[in-house]
C-alpha cells in the first residue's frame, strides 16, 4: 500500500518537472492571444487536450503514484497563487504576464491589421457589438480587446433631442 502513496521519483525531480512544465505553459499560452476561456473554439479545445496528455509525463515522469500525483498538483497550484499574488502587486510583472488592451476600432474605423494580429474576424467583433446593442459600425468611438480576451465596445453618444421640462401645476 505504500507504493500508492510513495513518489517513484525523488521529490524535488518532481517539483522541478512540474516548475518547468508550468512555466513553459504559461509563456507559451501568453504569446498565442488574448482568446479567452469562454470563447474557445472546438479546436481551441483540442489543442489544450493535446498539451495536456503530452506534457503529462513530462510532469509525472516514472510515476504513478497518488501521492506523486498531488505533489505536482500542488506545485502547480501553489505557482499559480504565486504568479497571482506578485501580478496583483507588480504593475509592470502584470502587463508582462496579461499584455496590454488592443485599440480594433476607433471612430468607427476598423483597424485590419490589429485584428490579424490578435486573430480576431469581422464576425467576431460584429458579436462583440451586438452583444452591446450596437449594430451599425459608424456608431461605435471605440472597441477595444482586453487582456482577458473580451471585447469592449464603447458606443458614440448620441444627443437626444431636448425635452420639454415637466409642467409646473
Amino acid at each position: 500500500m505504500g507504493h500508492l502513496w510513495i513518489p517513484d521519483i525523488p521529490v524535488w525531480e518532481k517539483i522541478v518537472r512540474s516548475v518547468v512544465i508550468y512555466l513553459f505553459l504559461l509563456i507559451a499560452f501568453r504569446f498565442t492571444g488574448k482568446r479567452q476561456v469562454g470563447q474557445l473554439t472546438p479546436f481551441d479545445l483540442i489543442v489544450l487536450l493535446i498539451i495536456s496528455n503530452v506534457v503529462q509525463n513530462a510532469v509525472i515522469g516514472n510515476d504513478n503514484s497518488l501521492g506523486g500525483g498531488m505533489l505536482g498538483a500542488v506545485v502547480i497550484l501553489a505557482l499559480n497563487y504565486g504568479l497571482v499574488v506578485f501580478t496583483s502587486r507588480s504593475k509592470s510583472l502584470r502587463r508582462v504576464m496579461t499584455g496590454e488592451p488592443t485599440l480594433l476600432v476607433h471612430n468607427g474605423k476598423v483597424f485590419q491589421d490589429r485584428m490579424m494580429r490578435e486573430h480576431i474576424s469581422m464576425e467576431d467583433l460584429q458579436a462583440a457589438f451586438r452583444k452591446n446593442g450596437v449594430v451599425d459600425i459608424e456608431k461605435v468611438r471605440y472597441a477595444i480587446l482586453e487582456e482577458s480576451g473580451q471585447i469592449s465596445v464603447i458606443a458614440k453618444n448620441v444627443t437626444e433631442p431636448a425635452k420639454a421640462p415637466p409642467p409646473v401645476s
